[in-house]
């Protein structure tokens, strides 16, 4: 079997950089590292950093209290980092109480995209964000609006919110579609003719959404597509390909992949999403590119 690895599987910038991070301290002996929520989006990851001292200890959306179950002393050595996602102004400085070293892993696409939002805020802007209200990196971007926040999807949501004036801006969660950010833009636009408008999504997604559209015109017949199934750019991947007209087989690791059902096809692209580690994707590509043995 031919199989097209897309030059863009695998982690992004923002997700290295925070598990550069975390082994940085495990490296340095500084034991515990705690991360609120999962650092990334990738259970297989997660559990090989818990393997080597990491421990999860927020929500999934970096919400409720916690509880480091420390003696004092033991925080010195303690470190805790923010999740790749980020979060809100008052959930950073909330985690700065703690005791422990306090470590920022936000994306640093995130970070500008908050940065963004808090100065326009600060202008009198009221804030639309163009991306799931319970992921996290939404909940963390609201957090700069000054209470003035919104997250949208859809012209209907538009249409179901308060009146916000004249000043509004626009910024979109990182992996979302580029054509929808498009088409809800210029809806705002219509509604808010002053509107200023900023495509944020970032560039690791823009490439992982051309590669699937490459995937098809190389000849892939169908796409396997490794990631984490709450995993916003994986499941946004997924959902590409059966847009194109392509078989999509979702999975998180190999073993949940049909070979035998692969067997019908010649030709098979492969990619995955941002937080999926390059081992799950080199033991997929391997075991597809067997099956002609």
């Amino acid at each position: 079997m031919k199989v097209i690895r897309a030059e863009s599987a695998g982690f992004c910038r923002g997700v290295e950089r925070a598990i550069n991070i975390v082994r940085d301290y495990l490296r340095r002996g500084r034991v515990p590292v705690f991360t609120d929520g999962p650092l990334i989006h990738n259970r297989q990851m997660m559990a090989a950093l818990k393997a080597e001292g990491v421990r999860e200890v927020g929500d999934y959306c970096s919400r409720s209290e916690l509880d480091l179950g420390l003696s004092p002393e033991e925080r010195k050595n303690a470190v805790v980092v923010v999740r790749a996602h980020g979060v809100t102004p008052e959930r950073r400085e909330y985690l700065k109480t703690l005791g422990a070293e306090f470590r920022d892993a936000t994306c640093p696409d995130v970070g500008v995209i908050a940065g963004r939002v808090r100065l326009f805020a600060r202008k009198g802007f009221a804030t639309l964000v163009f991306g799931d209200p319970n992921h996290p990196e939404v909940i963390g971007i609201l957090g700069y609006a000054e209470g003035r926040g919104h997250a949208v999807r859809t012209a209907a949501d538009l249409a179901a919110l308060p009146p916000l004036g004249e000043k509004v801006c626009l910024v979109s969660q990182s992996t979302m579609f580029v054509d929808e950010f498009e088409v809800l833009a210029a809806e705002v636009k219509r509604r808010y003719p002053e509107a200023q408008i900023f495509n944020t999504i970032c560039g690791a997604t823009r490439a992982r959404q051309h590669d699937v559209v490459r995937l098809a015109e190389q000849g892939a017949e169908a796409v396997v597509v490794i990631g984490g199934r709450h995993s916003a750019n994986t499941v946004k991947l997924a959902t590409l390909v059966e847009r194109h007209g392509l078989p999509c087989y979702h999975v998180e690791m190999l073993r949940e992949l049909d070979l035998a059902q692969m067997r019908r096809y010649r030709v098979v692209g492969v990619t995955a999403g941002a937080s999926t580690p390059g081992f799950l994707i080199d033991e997929v590509c391997a075991a597809l590119e067997k099956l002609d043995a």
